[in-house]
C-alpha cells in the first residue's frame, strides 16, 4: 500500500486524553527538542572547587546539537560560561595545578583543534593547526606537554592508472580501491587509509610530535608516567589485527624514542590503563574473549612493568566503565550499571565494593538508556551527571544537584510519570519494566499502549528521560518498555541467555511485560502497539511474524537476514563471530530460522519500516528487504528514510528526531480502534 501523502504521515492527531488548555500547550512536543539541555564529561578541578563540563543544546536555526563548555562552582552552584564561542566546543581537561584548561574547539572553523585557556586571565591561546581532530587528549604530570590521538593518513591498494588527462577536461572520480577488512563506520562513513596514532605538543604551542607509528590504530584514554617519560595506551598490533578486531593489549610507549614495550599478552581486549599516585601500579579494563555474544568488562591491576596482573572485579558480576585511582592508591572509583541504574562506587585492592553515588544518566535524549559520567577529585569528591525520567542529566557533586538546565522549560510542562511494573517471565525469571502513562490519565482508564524495545541487544534501560515516550503519551498512548533476557546489569548470566539464539526467549519476556501492562488496568489490550530500534527493531519485526495481537508496528533500523546484515554491517566479522558458531557459508540455516525474514510469510500487522539512510550498522538494504517483502504480501506497510542519518545518530538532529516520532504515531493512529474506557 502507499500512503497518502508524506503531510499525512508526520500529521498528529488530537491526544487521547483531553488537557485544558488556556495559552501555549501544556503537553510535550516536537519543539520542544530544541529547547532541551543535558550535562556531559564533568571535570572536577584538582582542588575540587569547580567542575567544568560540557553543555549540550541544540540550535534551532542549523537543526544540530551544539556543545560548550561552562563552569560551575561546587560551594554556590554558581555558573559561569567558559567556552560559548560558534563551533563545537568538548573534551575540557584540567591542568595538573588547576591553572589552565584544554579543550577542542572548531571555533576557527575547519577541523577542531586543541586549545588551552588561563583560567585565571580568561586568555586562551590555540595549540595546534592540525588536519584532523585530537582525541584523548591528557597533560603530562608537569603540565608541560599535552599528548593526544588522531589519525594519520595513510597509502591505500593501487590498481592500473587512468590514461593522461587533457588539460582543463573535467572527468569522472578516479577508481576507489577498497582493501581494508573493515572498510566503513556508521557515522564516519567510507574510511580512508590511515592509522591513529599518539602525538605530544608543548602546553604553550609549537609543532607537535608523533610518537607512535605503523599500521595500527593507538587508542585513548592515554596515561603519562609519573616523570613525564611514558605514555601508556591500548592498541591492537597484531599482525593479523583486522581479522582479530577484539585482542587489544596495554602499551607503553617512550616519549623521547618511541620505543614500545608490551604490558599485558592475553586473548582479548584490555585498555584504558589509568596509572596508580604513587607510579607503580596501573590499573586497566578488559577480558578475556570466549566468543560470546556479552562478557563482562573486568578491572585488572598490574605493576608498571606488567607484571602480577589479577582482577578486582571476578565476584562483582557487572562490567566495569571507567576506572579512577583514589589518592591513597588503595581504592579505585569506578562506574557500572546495576538492575537498569548507572551508579559509582569504591572498589578495594582486596575486591571489596562500596557506593559513593548513585542516579548516574546521560547520553542519548531520546529513549532511557542507562549513561552518565563521573570525575574524581584528589580529596574523592566526585561529580557525575545526574537525572530521572522526568530531567535529563544535571551537573551533581557529592549527591547534591548543582545545575537546573530544564526547569524553565519543564515547569510548564506536563510530563508523562513513569512508574516501576512488576515482570514475571514464563520461566518465573523477574524483569524489570516500567510503564509511561499519558499526564492527566484518569485512573481506571485503559489507554492505547506502546510497547518500546531497547537495541543493542546488550544494552539496559532505565528510569531516565526519554524525549520519545514523553511525545507519545502526550499523545495520548502509554508507554511499555523493559529490561528482556539478554539485557546488561543483570550479571553475564542474564546477558548470555540470548548468546547463540537471539531472538529467542527474549521474546517471551516482551509478552509476559504486556500482559503485566494489561494486569495493572492502564493497557488496552484491544489497542497494542510494538516499535524498537536496531535490537528492538529485530525484536519488533520477529514479534509481528510470532502473533497478532497488535494493531500495528514500527520497526526502526532492524536486521532482517542475518546473512546480508553480517556481511555488509560495517564492523565486519563481528556478527559471524561472536553471534553465530559458524560463518554464513558453513550453516546458512542457522542464520536464516533466526531472521524476522523468515517469518515474515505469517505477517499480518500492519508494519512501518524505518531507517536512516546512511545507516551502515543494520545497512539501509536490510530495511527495503523487509518493505519489499511485505508489499509483495500485500502487508500494510511504508519506508521512513531519514535522510543523512547513520544507525547511532538517527535522532541527532532535533527536527528529524521528532518528525520520526510524529510519523509512528500516525501509522499507529491509523489502526488504532475504539476509545479509552474506564474498566475495560
Amino acid at each position: 500500500m502507499r500512503l497518502a501523502s508524506l503531510a499525512l504521515l508526520l500529521s498528529a492527531a488530537m491526544p487521547a486524553v483531553a488537557i485544558a488548555q488556556d495559552g501555549p500547550t501544556r503537553l510535550f512536543t516536537g519543539s520542544d527538542l530544541f529547547s532541551l539541555e543535558q550535562a556531559s564529561d564533568p571535570q572536577i578541578s584538582p582542588d575540587g572547587t569547580k567542575v567544568a563540563y560540557v553543555r549540550q543544546s541544540a540550535d534551532i536555526m542549523t537543526d544540530r546539537g551544539r556543545a560548550s563548555i561552562w563552569l560551575v562552582d561546587v560551594k554556590t552552584g554558581q555558573q559561569t560560561p567558559l567556552i560559548t564561542a560558534p563551533g563545537s566546543h568538548s573534551q575540557p581537561r584540567w591542568s595538573p595545578d588547576g591553572a589552565r584548561l584544554a579543550y577542542v574547539s572548531s571555533a576557527e572553523g575547519g577541523a577542531p583543534q586543541l586549545f588551552v585557556r588561563w583560567i585565571a586571565t580568561g586568555a586562551t591561546a590555540r595549540i595546534t593547526g592540525l588536519p584532523d581532530s585530537p582525541q584523548g587528549i591528557a597533560w603530562s604530570p608537569d603540565g608541560t606537554q599535552i599528548a593526544y590521538t588522531m589519525t594519520v593518513p595513510g597509502e591505500g591498494m593501487s590498481l592500473g592508472s587512468q590514461p593522461p588527462k587533457p588539460e582543463g577536461a573535467k572527468w569522472a572520480e578516479p577508481l576507489e580501491v577498497i582493501d581494508r577488512v573493515t572498510y566503513r563506520a556508521d557515522g564516519g562513513g567510507y574510511l580512508k587509509p590511515g592509522s591513529d596514532h599518539i602525538f605530544v605538543v608543548a602546553a604553550d604551542g609549537g609543532a607537535p610530535r608523533q610518537v607512535t607509528f605503523g599500521k595500527f590504530d593507538d587508542a585513548g584514554p592515554l596515561a603519562w608516567s609519573n616523570d613525564g617519560r611514558s605514555i601508556f595506551f591500548g592498541s591492537n598490533r597484531r599482525k593479523d589485527w583486522e581479522r582479530e578486531f577484539n585482542d587489544s593489549e596495554i602499551y607503553a610507549v617512550d616519549v623521547a624514542s618511541g620505543a614500545l614495550t608490551q604490558l599485558t599478552k592475553r586473548y582479548g581486549p584490555d585498555a584504558a590503563p589509568v596509572l596508580s599516585p604513587d607510579g607503580t601500579r596501573i590499573a586497566y579494563l578488559g577480558y578475556d574473549d570466549t566468543h560470546r555474544s556479552y562478557q563482562n568488562t573486568q578491572l585488572y591491576v598490574m605493576n608498571h612493568d606488567g607484571s602480577g596482573s589479577r582482577v578486582l572485579t571476578a565476584a562483582l558480576d557487572k562490567s566495569i566503565d571507567s576506572a579512577v585511582w583514589a589518592k591513597d592508591g588503595r581504592s579505585l572509583f569506578v562506574s557500572y550499571d546495576d538492575h537498569g541504574r548507572k551508579l559509582v562506587a569504591r572498589i578495594g585492592l582486596d575486591g571489596k565494593v562500596s557506593t559513593v553515588a548513585t542516579g548516574l544518566t546521560g547520553g542519548g535524549l531520546d529513549r532511557p538508556y542507562t549513561g552518565g559520567d563521573f570525575t574524581v577529585s584528589p580529596s574523592g569528591t566526585v561529580a557525575y551527571t545526574g537525572g530521572d525520567a522526568l530531567h535529563p542529566a544535571d551537573i551533581y557533586v557529592n549527591g547534591k544537584r548543582l545545575t537546573r538546565l530544564n526547569d524553565n522549560l519543564l515547569a510548564a510542562k506536563m510530563l508523562a510519570p513513569v512508574t516501576p511494573l512488576a515482570v514475571t517471565a514464563p520461566d518465573g525469571r523477574k524483569i524489570d519494566a516500567w510503564l509511561v502513562t499519558p499526564p492527566g490519565v484518569k485512573p481506571g482508564t485503559r489507554v492505547p499502549t506502546i510497547l518500546e524495545i531497547h537495541g543493542g541487544p546488550h544494552t539496559a534501560y532505565g528510569p531516565g528521560f526519554s524525549s520519545d515516550y514523553q511525545l507519545y503519551a502526550a499523545h495520548g498512548y502509554a508507554v511499555l518498555y523493559a529490561n528482556p533476557r539478554g539485557s546488561t546489569s543483570y550479571g553475564e548470566d542474564f546477558a548470555d541467555l540470548i548468546d547463540k539464539k537471539y531472538p529467542g526467549d527474549d521474546y517471551g519476556d516482551l509478552m509476559a511485560a504486556v500482559d503485566a501492562a494489561i494486569g495493572t488496568g492502564v493497557a488496552d489490550p484491544d489497542n497494542l502497539f510494538v516499535t524498537g530500534g536496531s535490537g528492538g527493531g529485530v525484536l519488533t519485526a520477529w514479534i509481528v511474524g510470532k502473533n497478532d495481537r497488535f494493531k500495528a508496528a514500527a520497526t526502526q533500523k532492524p536486521v532482517i537476514n542475518w546473512i546480508s546484515e553480517a556481511l555488509t554491517m560495517d564492523n565486519t566479522g563481528f556478527t559471524s563471530r561472536y553471534w553465530f558458531a559458524k560463518q554464513p557459508w558453513e550453516d546458512p540455516m542457522s542464520y536464516w530460522n533466526r531472521s524476522p525474514l523468515s517469518l515474515v510469510g505469517n505477517v499480518k500487522t500492519p508494519t512501518l519500516v524505518v531507517v536512516g539512510s546512511e545507516d551502515y550498522r543494520t545497512p539501509v538494504s536490510e530495511s527495503e528487504q523487509y518493505y519489499a517483502a511485505l508489499q509483495i504480501r500485500g502487508v500494510p506497510t511504508a519506508l521512513v528514510k531519514v535522510p543523512g542519518a547513520s544507525h547511532g545518530g538517527i535522532a541527532a538532529r532535533p527536527s528529524q528526531s521528532a518528525a520520526k516520532a510524529a510519523a509512528i504515531l500516525a501509522w499507529f493512529d491509523r489502526y488504532r480502534t475504539g476509545t479509552t474506557s474506564a474498566g475495560k
